[in-house]
């Protein structure tokens, strides 16, 4: 990359151009320090191996996208949905496709 960034007191410069660093901005709970900053600049500058970043958004289910379905259940059938699926450790809407599964024959 051709540019340069650099860091002074609050501010985050690249190119001439001047960004503001909020006061008081945290990731997990840390705050977010200048040289912090100055490590992600250099780190951009450099580049990023695609391969290695982190895969966003939930899972794939199968080789296509997903459909959400939306289903209404009484109070007493989605009480025992919810009583299943923490007792098996799963949550809702796996336990709803593993139901589906067994009933449509589909492994």
């Amino acid at each position: 990359m051709s540019g340069s960034w650099h860091c002074r007191v609050g501010f985050l410069y690249y190119n001439k151009q001047v960004a503001k660093i909020p006061a008081g901005e945290t990731i997990d709970g840390k705050p977010v320090t200048e040289e912090q900053i100055r490590e992600w600049a250099d780190d951009a500058e450099k580049g990023f191996d695609v391969e290695e970043l982190r895969r966003r958004g939930r899972p794939r289910l199968g080789d296509g996208p997903s459909t959400v379905i939306p289903v209404r259940m009484d109070e007493e059938l989605l009480d025992a949905l919810n009583e299943k699926a923490e007792h098996d450790g799963v949550s809702r809407s796996e336990a709803i496709r593993e139901a589906v599964r067994s009933w449509t024959r589909i492994a």
